[in-house]
């Protein structure tokens, strides 16, 4: 897990690697154990390292094999790489480290383009060719690793965080109205290529792009999710599946165990993260650190599920750590969690994730953490509202339940000059939700979920804040493999015992039955939905703020609606509309202060 940055010019200039230094520069959270550079003619690399295999300087990045005259900078992990590197060595190649990046080369070398297929993991990546000049791209199938970039005429600059982009500069600063539009309607997810910022875009996941010396490039999408039935499992039983989906869970979680360094387990007391726990405990690991993190209750809501995640570890054996977070840490630590996001991210969990994350990376450095398994599994309320309802219709009822504005409510919101021309978000998501490949309407949400919101919500949340503090999280529900497993299973037997029906019965030959029949739970952060006292202050502060005026993105009676009774309006999701119009400013606010223009 690291953060790498690269410029490719097509105008004849040499690259600048100064700028490339400078947006490492913006990275070192992100990679705080070394640091690397490479230019050779119109192409300069940089690489933050995060060393978590190979740990000698054989592993450093960005890293060049001039026998096959590559260079490559890489993100993420590999975790195939040693049976990966083996099939290589029996096809004449040589290794001279024993990191999972050289294998990305010697992959690329041997397979081309192909070598995408094989790799088994999380990974974003930049390979150059010395001989044709030519730069190649690639991000993960499920976007677990970030790839964003800016380009023009003359040149592209690529990097692991937008912010890298920003400190670089020469960047259209400017709202995407598109993009504000995903932002105010559909709970904060921006799907790819778009950001919040007109002149930065992110690689799709599961893409690569190919861009040659004079500019020109081509994108191609190398794998995509099926949500149908498959013929040859017709005949499986429910103990069929559960016992599939329990053996490829508990192959993703040996998978993620691959590291030179301790590997930890974010425990929130759910089924999920548990399930990992227990999984681990069976696959012989012995005094595996455990984390979990509570807050204050506002309101009469509680801001820790201690009493779960107690239980799991009791069970296992753990080493478990219990992290109280004060309420003197929380408005601080909002403010250190906007600087690390990417992109504005409105759910209250970021904060949690970033405090968790600073008191877990004194202990490991590599965690695993139960993310996806509502999106792959249907988790989550809105699925089963669509259960029986007809594809031409499923639309209507995911936006019902999901979508945090309509068209409408962006009227009410947003000033004219930065609405979008069209419902654009609605017209997303019907197109993904009747692109064929998907069954039926629960089918379709899953896969809408899976491949979209997951990516540009959850996941990226738990990228930027783990990665704030040099924190590798790696995610099993989201292995490829699983996930297509999931993707076949009869919706049915998903949406059984109030969802994830599946999981829960398989995970209880592992786990015990109080955590599997507990009330669903979220990371809870009280003051951040409750918005009072200082919390509430910051935020009328940042819609009154010069810059926020300047700007112009709201409409000020709708702002004053909102102030004069900052909790009385949620979302469908239950989400704080004030504060998502705030959370949105306090984050232009923090990200382009001193850029020029409108900060």
């Amino acid at each position: 897990m690291c953060g790498l940055s690269g410029e490719y010019t097509f105008d004849g200039r040499q690259a600048d690697l100064a700028v490339v230094a400078q947006m490492c520069d913006a990275m070192v959270a992100r990679g705080p154990d070394d640091y690397g550079a490479y230019a050779h003619g119109s192409l300069a690399l940089g690489h933050r390292r995060l060393s978590i295999i190979d740990l000698s300087p054989h592993g450093h990045q960005p890293m060049v094999d001039s026998d096959l005259g590559l260079t490559t900078a890489f993100n993420g992990c590999i975790y195939n790489y040693k049976e990966l590197r083996e099939e290589l060595r029996r096809a004449g190649y040589a290794f001279f480290s024993t990191s999972d990046t050289e294998v990305i080369a010697k992959a690329y070398h041997h397979w081309g383009e192909d070598c995408i297929d094989h790799f088994k993991g999380m990974f974003a990546f930049a390979i150059h060719e010395r001989d044709t000049g030519r730069l190649v791209l690639a991000r993960d199938r499920l976007g677990i690793k970030p790839l964003y970039y800016s380009e023009n005429s003359d040149r592209i600059r690529f990097a692991s965080s937008l912010q890298a982009l920003l400190r670089a500069g020469d960047v259209d600063t400017g709202i995407d109205p598109v993009a504000l539009h995903f932002y105010m309607s559909w709970h904060a997810v921006v799907p790819a290529p778009y950001t919040i910022l007109k002149g930065i875009r992110k690689l799709p996941p599961a893409t690569m792009r190919v861009v040659e010396r004079d500019g020109t490039s081509r994108e191609r999408t190398y794998w995509d999710l099926t949500a149908t039935r498959d013929p040859e499992k017709a005949g499986w039983s429910e103990t069929d599946w559960e016992d599939a989906i329990l053996e490829s869970l508990r192959v993703a979680v040996r998978r993620r165990l691959v590291a030179d360094v301790p590997v930890g387990v974010l425990l929130s007391g759910g089924l999920d993260s548990s399930l990992v726990v227990g999984l681990l405990a069976q696959e012989g690991q012995t005094g595996l650190n455990t984390f979990s993190i509570g807050f204050e209750a506002v309101g009469g809501e509680e801001g820790d599920e201690f009493k779960y995640s107690d239980v799991v570890a009791r069970e296992f054996g753990t080493e478990h750590h219990q992290i109280r977070i004060g309420t003197e840490r929380m408005l601080p630590a909002l403010e250190d969690a906007i600087q690390a996001m990417n992109e504005p991210m409105v759910s209250h969990d970021a904060v949690a994730f970033f405090l968790l994350s600073q008191e877990v990376s004194k202990h490991v450095k590599v965690v695993q953490s139960g993310q996806g398994a509502d999106e792959v599994f249907a988790g989550y309320h809105w699925y089963p509202p669509l259960a029986g309802v007809d594809r031409d219709q499923a639309v209507d009822t995911y936006a019902a339940a999901f979508f945090d504005r309509d068209h409408d409510g962006m009227r009410q919101a947003i000033r004219p000059e930065h609405l979008a021309g069209s419902p654009v978000s609605y017209e997303y998501v019907e197109a993904h939700m009747k692109r064929p490949g998907a069954e039926t309407a629960v089918d379709a949400a899953l896969r809408l979920d899976t491949q979209v919101m997951l990516v540009d919500d959850p996941v990226k949340r738990v990228d930027n804040m783990t990665m704030a503090w040099g924190l590798e999280a790696r995610v099993p529900f989201l292995d490829h493999e699983l996930v297509e497993l999931a993707a076949q299973c009869p919706p049915e037997l998903k949406l059984a015992h109030e969802g994830k029906g599946v999981l829960k019965q398989a995970g209880r030959r592992v786990i015990p039955n109080e955590v599997i029949d507990r009330p669903k739970g979220y990371f809870p952060v009280p003051a951040l939905k409750y918005l009072r006292g200082p919390y509430l202050d910051r935020v009328r502060e940042a819609l009154h703020a010069p810059a926020a005026r300047s700007r112009g993105l709201f409409n000020p009676d709708y702002v004053d609606h909102l102030l004069a009774n900052p909790n009385a309006e949620l979302t469908p999701l239950r989400g704080n509309r004030l504060w998502q119009l705030g959370l949105l400013e306090l984050w232009l606010q923090t990200h382009l202060s001193g850029l020029g223009g409108t900060p």
